[in-house]
């Protein structure tokens, strides 16, 4: 089947770990929706789009805990498989997948969902963890973080094996999601011993891989890793050729046995799980009508077990390895902490300097709008003053004219009375005739105090003019020195 999902060495497995965090952060500027995840909401029917992963689009019956999460799993904006995920446990119960075609792993980017801590997100793509420090609620909460499994000596199991997926399937199988708590030496077995049996014992006896349906999932145990994430207790695969001579069969493997690899009906699986638990629907649901068919798989199965091709050659190396990587993890884990601590500094300094540059922003703006606020007031007030002063202009200008007019009708009510003088009385005409130049004379100075008033008027209303415009002018300069210019020292 190929080499296991994880490596076999520590330092091969941090170097992978680097290369994917790398391509990620790229992939995630430049292609920021091609990895997505999908919480279903309550109101859709099953898994919503991700249904086509179940015959007759008839996902699973009995799982109807309030903590059971639905997931449509997606990547490059298409559906890849169908997980449920247990919130209360924080490992999934099953993923629905087809097989595409046993393929090499490709380097490893996991990913975490943010709506299943925050329903109220809307952010509906999985993401790395250490984007979404400080930007979602409850973080860790309802699902299972990398640094759970970080000095834990257990490995990200995946139950929708990378292996049986190609391309985009298999880059979707690397979500937190879909990953269960398992030892380095059952992980590898896990993962190849399913790889096998699809590849050499199921698919074989399926008109077409279309038809074939696989539901890989966990049984939940009280065991739990830094008494949070649930490590199962038994690993199961149900199998479904929907098609004419259609078949279904289920298998087991106990985590105390690693080696161990039951073969049981649909039916028999059903049992050992939730109670009313139906896994599938139509000709897959119950006890197999080909028995032809089931008896040719467990055959084929058999024979892999005979052949020591299910799990037995490789024991002891697995154990062995699983303690160097047991002693290598030790060792690699300070510098896990260390990475993980540089990549939060990291977003933390990034989010700091985005805040930063938006309070700059804000404060300049403010600064700005109160500068312009605070120059419109000295306009208007600067407009207001010498509105004031041109209207007062004609009044002044009226009080002059109205002076002289005065003026001068007293000179001509003074010659009418004395020419009414002279026409009544002779004499007194000839001795008004003759004072005449002498009232003219007394009456010149009385004019020109008037004139002199009417000119001292509009001076004065000059004067005016011009000292309400610089008092205008100084006004608005004082304004604006008190909202740009900073005040003395006061204590701050």
């Amino acid at each position: 089947m190929g080499p296991s999902p994880y490596p076999a060495q520590a330092d091969s497995s941090r170097e992978q770990t680097m290369k994917a965090l790398i391509l990620f952060w790229l992939c995630v500027l430049l292609f920021p929706s091609f990895s997505q995840g999908r919480v279903v909401g309550e109101d859709e029917a099953g898994f919503a789009e991700c249904n086509v992963f179940f015959p007759r689009q008839v996902p699973p019956e009995g799982f109807t805990e309030p903590f059971h999460v639905k997931i449509c799993q997606q990547y490059n904006r298409e559906p890849r498989f169908a997980t449920l995920y247990s919130t209360k446990d924080k490992i999934p119960l099953y993923s629905a997948f087809k097989y595409t075609k046993a393929a090499q792993n490709e380097e490893e980017s996991w990913l975490v969902e943010p709506q299943v801590d925050d329903p109220d997100n809307d952010q509906q793509e999985m993401v790395l963890e250490a984007d979404l420090v400080g930007t979602v609620a409850n973080l860790g909460a309802n699902q299972a973080l990398t640094s759970d499994y970080v000095g834990s000596g257990y490995e990200r199991g995946l139950l929708n094996p990378s292996l049986l997926n190609e391309e985009d399937f298999q880059m979707a199988t690397y979500t937190l999601t879909n990953a269960v708590p398992l030892s380095p030496s059952l992980s590898k077995t896990w993962h190849r011993d399913i790889g096998r049996v699809v590849e050499q014992a199921l698919a074989p006896h399926c008109p077409s891989r279309d038809h074939l349906y696989l539901l890989a999932g966990a049984i939940p145990s009280s065991v739990r890793v830094k008494g949070k994430v649930s490590v199962p207790e038994a690993l199961w695969l149900a199998a479904c050729c929907d098609a004419a001579e259609g078949w279904s069969l289920g298998l087991v493997k106990r985590t105390s046995d690693e080696n161990s690899l039951a073969d049981l009906t649909v039916g028999e699986l059903e049992e050992q799980l939730l109670a009313g638990v139906e896994l599938f629907k139509g000709s897959c649901g119950g006890d197999s009508k080909n028995k032809e068919k089931v008896e040719a798989i467990l055959q084929a199965v058999g024979q892999m077990r005979a052949g020591g091709q299910v799990g037995t050659n490789d024991s002891q190396e697995s154990r062995e390895s699983g303690l160097v990587r047991k002693v290598a993890g030790i060792i690699a884990t300070p510098f896990i902490k260390l990475l993980e601590l540089l990549i939060y500094l990291l977003v933390e300094l990034v989010k700091f300097t985005f805040y930063f540059l938006w309070l700059v922003i804000k404060r300049v703006g403010s600064t700005l709008l109160d500068g312009a606020s605070s120059l419109w007031g000295g306009v208007v007030s600067y407009l207001q003053a010498i509105s004031l002063v041109l209207i007062g202009i004609p009044y002044d200008l009226g009080r002059v004219v109205a002076s002289i007019s005065l003026g001068f009708l007293e000179i001509v009510q003074d010659v009418a009375f004395l020419t009414y003088r002279i026409l009544r009385i002779p004499v007194g005409f000839v001795l008004h005739l003759a004072a005449f130049p002498y009232y003219s004379i007394c009456a010149i100075p009385s004019v020109l105090k008037d004139l002199a008033a009417g000119i001292g008027g509009t001076f004065s209303l000059a004067v005016d003019a011009t000292a309400t415009l610089l008092h205008g002018f100084y006004y608005v300069a004082s304004h604006i020195a008190k909202r740009f210019v900073p005040k003395g020292s006061s204590g701050d």
